[in-house]
């Protein structure tokens, strides 16, 4: 058998060592990786990978496509999308910022603990904090394809309303809308009431930013899971450590960011592992989510 190539291509102009290592420890014999990729010079690297392999060979070949800068990763990874033609292809994994494994760990978790299933009428209703960042978009959606009531929230209104448009444009059934997020839940009704009755509250904002203190976190005494994915102090939910696993904390179950580490570190491993043996799989978001509940 082949030896599995696996070409990475990284927005950046230095290539994540993170996602270098991850893809070692995934099983990947031999890594190519790609700095500065765009649109515009991604289709030969793409080339290189489809035409120098036949039949089943061609499944030992495989793409990841990361890098900081998300939006970037996307018009690449379309690009790469719009290279293929008929079977000649190879499989394709998009996890820019590790927004979309990280993002599919966090439902997971969340979903060990509440109703959350495509295709039913909304049952949980979900809080996303720093909703309008890479994890936390990714977060907000793939929780309204699962059947939450979403409340994207950032403390820029009209960015939380453009958040709410791309999932309603990919979503038209989604429930999901925006909220200005000022931090002050104490001297705000409004952001008062909208957390006493939030089942689900997430913080995906960035490192070392609170985005819910303490008197806040006493007013969501309706939720049942409290997710904060921020590992750099000060925590993003006062009162959660990364470490938490599904910690009981009054009537809520918590997690950390090394509680969701760990699944989603399984999740990017299976991810590469299935790109390897299918030429057709290109994982995004949503896709990721399977794998990790299948897990």
């Amino acid at each position: 058998m082949p030896k599995r190539i696996l070409i990475q291509l990284d927005c950046d102009a230095q290539p994540s060592t993170f996602d270098a290592v991850v893809a070692v420890d995934a099983g990947a014999d031999v890594l190519l990786r790609h700095g500065g990729v765009t649109p515009e010079n991604v289709a030969s690297l793409v080339h290189g990978a489809m035409f120098t392999r036949g039949g089943a060979d061609l499944a030992s070949t495989a793409i990841f496509i990361g890098g900081s800068d998300v939006a970037a990763a996307e018009a690449v990874a379309a690009r790469v999308r719009g290279t293929f033609f008929g079977p000649v292809r190879v499989g394709v994994l998009l996890d820019p910022s590790g927004a979309n494994t990280t993002a599919a760990a966090a439902v997971v978790a969340a979903a060990r603990h509440l109703p959350l299933k495509p295709g039913e009428k909304p049952q949980s209703r979900a809080l996303v904090l720093g909703g309008t960042g890479p994890v936390g978009q990714r977060v907000a959606r793939l929780l309204a394809g699962r059947g939450a009531n979403v409340t994207v929230a950032s403390r820029t209104l009209r960015r939380a309303e453009d958040v709410v448009q791309q999932i309603s444009a990919k979503l038209p059934q989604a429930a999901v809308s925006a909220a200005e997020w000022t931090g002050s839940v104490r001297s705000d009704t409004a952001l008062a009431k909208l957390v006493e009755q939030i089942d689900l509250i997430v913080a995906a904002g960035a490192a070392g930013a609170k985005l819910l203190d303490a008197p806040g976190r006493a007013l969501a005494r309706a939720a049942k899971v409290i997710i904060d994915l921020n590992a750099v102090p000060p925590a993003g939910i006062e009162g959660v450590v990364a470490n938490d696993k599904a910690r009981p904390d009054g009537g809520a179950v918590v997690y950390g960011a090394l509680g969701v580490g760990g699944t989603k570190m399984k999740i990017h491993k299976a991810g590469i592992d299935r790109i390897f043996t299918q030429t057709d799989a290109f994982l995004d978001a949503e896709d990721l989510l399977t794998i990790g509940e299948q897990l």
